[in-house]
Formats: C-alpha cells, sequence, structure tokens
C-alpha cells in the first residue's frame, strides 16, 4: 500500500470527468487500498475520490464514523459507480477538501439521500445517506464529476473562508 500524492487546487485535473469503472480485477484491489490509505495520511479526511490522486474513475470513499461530532452513518462506504436516486430537503453546511487545503465555505446540500453504488466485486448495493454523510457522499461524487466545493458556494462574497491551518477536522475530503 501507498500513500498517493494529492492534486491541489487551481490543478485543471480536478475538472476532469471520471469514467465508468469496467473492471473489477486485483489492479482495482490495489488502487482501493492506496486510495484508503491516502485519505487515512490526510489531516481530518472522512473521504476521498479518485480523481483527487489523478485516477480519472468513478472510485470514492466515505467514511464519517470517525467523525467528532455523533452522526447516524453506514460505516466505510466503497463507492464505485455511484448513482444518487433520491434527494430530500436542503440544508447549508461548511466544507473543506485536502485538495482544496488553503479554504473552507458554506454549500448547499441535500439533506438525506439514496444510492446506488457496485462494490469492489461489481455486485450493486443500495445506501441511505443523511446529514453529515450525505454531504460527504455528494461531496466526493461532485468529485468524480469534475466539480469542487468552490463550484458550488452560495457566495463567494461571503461563505468562502481562508483556513489559518490545515489540521485534522471532520469535513468532506
Amino acid at each position: 500500500m501507498a500513500v498517493l500524492p494529492l492534486l491541489i487546487y487551481p490543478d485543471e485535473r480536478l475538472k476532469q470527468v471520471a469514467i465508468p469503472v469496467v473492471q473489477f480485477d486485483g489492479t482495482l484491489q490495489a488502487f482501493i487500498k492506496d486510495l484508503e490509505e491516502t485519505m487515512s495520511a490526510g489531516p481530518g479526511g472522512v473521504g476521498i475520490a479518485a480523481p483527487q490522486v489523478g485516477q480519472f474513475q468513478r472510485i470514492a470513499i466515505v467514511d464519517v464514523s470517525g467523525a467528532r461530532r455523533p452522526v447516524p452513518n453506514n460505516g466505510r462506504l466503497l463507492l464505485i459507480n455511484p448513482k444518487i436516486l433520491a434527494e430530500e430537503g436542503e440544508v447549508k453546511g461548511r466544507e473543506g477538501c485536502m485538495s482544496v487545503p488553503d479554504y473552507t465555505g458554506n454549500v448547499i446540500r441535500a439533506e438525506r439521500i439514496r444510492l446506488k453504488a457496485q462494490d469492489d466485486q461489481g455486485q450493486w448495493r443500495e445506501y441511505q445517506c443523511e446529514g453529515f454523510e450525505a454531504r460527504a457522499v455528494l461531496h466526493e461524487i461532485d468529485h468524480l464529476d469534475g466539480l469542487l466545493f468552490l463550484d458550488r458556494l452560495v457566495s463567494r462574497r461571503n461563505d468562502l473562508f481562508r483556513r489559518k491551518n490545515y489540521q485534522s477536522t471532520d469535513k468532506p475530503a
């Protein structure tokens, strides 16, 4: 396993749309382990998407179970080729990102979501997420679509905040 180098904003590759995974093999298994190690090595990361490490496939990992605030969650979610099936409610919340280490910002996201995604064997699974976990999942899916939280700020003038120093937080990666 290895910690992979992160792409950092304003790297244009972060805008690239990821392609679906079609091969579920040992190469995929090894990449997922490296991606998970990279997420764990980051300061406070609760999610990571393959495009953040320059691999433009539709793969994301989310795990908010270690967040400082107790939140309902599904534990570690491996999301390959995720598809949102339903969204409910809207809530504004602060987000940060390992690929945008100098800023945080307020973004409106769905309060609850239902999605399906493939696992590392290619089997489809469905998940219900709410609150912080739903926010983290939507944040990572945005990475797969070439979007950053900066693209969804409520207001660039009032809702973007310079981070004093990057320290462990429970914000989506």
